[in-house]
């Protein structure tokens, strides 16, 4: 986890509001790694760190990264009011997670799931740009122009949606497979952009979220992701 104001850790791990932890700091109450700090401004790393308000240890929640193959018709919410299968349902239940995210229900591929909110709000956010790539099935042969139109972008409810990049990567039976490379994850919108071009039903699967790759993760199944993807992530969103 990135350094924060120990001012910040002690009200996110709900030891007291920020200006009550900054009283606290300042009289001397609290200690990091047994060292008495009095300057609320002191950065601090609550996963690594022992953080004490009167001498009592706080407890801060530990992040747990993980990244599943979504498989086709589970909803991609922590819960559903009709009892349908979320994408919980294939993660780890000693882990508190939430998707981050989502992805349609026909939709198949990378979802990650995660507790830190930090994390969450630097992938998904649009003024981040963060590069999403999907697998794209067609039985539609693709001709130049098209995928040209797909580059220079489309309208979509209003707003241009454009592919970053867009390449044939092989044919497969009777089918045609491409990757899209887009930046903003609007709802329904790679779908809506082959509408607009004729194209009708496609399969569509995320491959990668960032530096993140799906690799030969079984549809259906999760996993944690190692400690180096985990400090390659955040360093690629400038969280460390």
């Amino acid at each position: 986890m990135r350094k924060i104001r120990l001012q910040v850790a002690l009200a996110k791990a709900g030891a007291a509001s920020r200006r009550k932890a900054a009283l606290l700091i300042k009289e001397g109450s609290v200690s990091v790694n047994g060292r008495r700090v009095t300057e609320p401004g002191f950065r601090t790393d609550p996963e690594k760190d022992i953080i004490a308000v009167c001498g009592r240890r706080i407890q801060t929640e530990k992040k747990y990264y993980y990244i599943l193959n979504k498989p086709a018709g589970v909803i991609s919410t922590a819960s559903d009011e009709l009892k349908r299968k979320t994408v919980l349902d294939f993660a780890d239940k000693k882990a508190r997670l939430y998707p981050v995210g989502r992805l349609d229900k026909d939709t198949t591929g990378l979802l990650m799931l995660t507790n830190d909110g930090d994390l969450a709000y630097r992938l998904t956010h649009p003024k981040f740009e963060i590069p999403r790539v999907y697998e794209i099935k067609t039985d539609h042969s693709p001709d130049t122009a098209d995928l040209n139109r797909l580059r220079k972008g489309i309208i979509v409810d209003g707003r241009v949606a454009r592919a970053q990049e867009i390449i044939l990567k092989r044919k497969k039976g009777r089918f045609f497979v491409l990757n899209l490379m887009i930046s903003e994850g609007r709802k329904h919108e790679i779908r809506k952009m082959f509408e607009a071009i004729g194209y009708g039903q496609i399969g569509l699967k995320r491959v990668s979220f960032g530096p993140v790759k799906l690799g030969d993760l079984r549809e259906g199944y999760s996993r944690p992701l190692t400690e180096n993807e985990i400090d390659s992530l955040k360093k690629y969103l400038k969280l460390t």
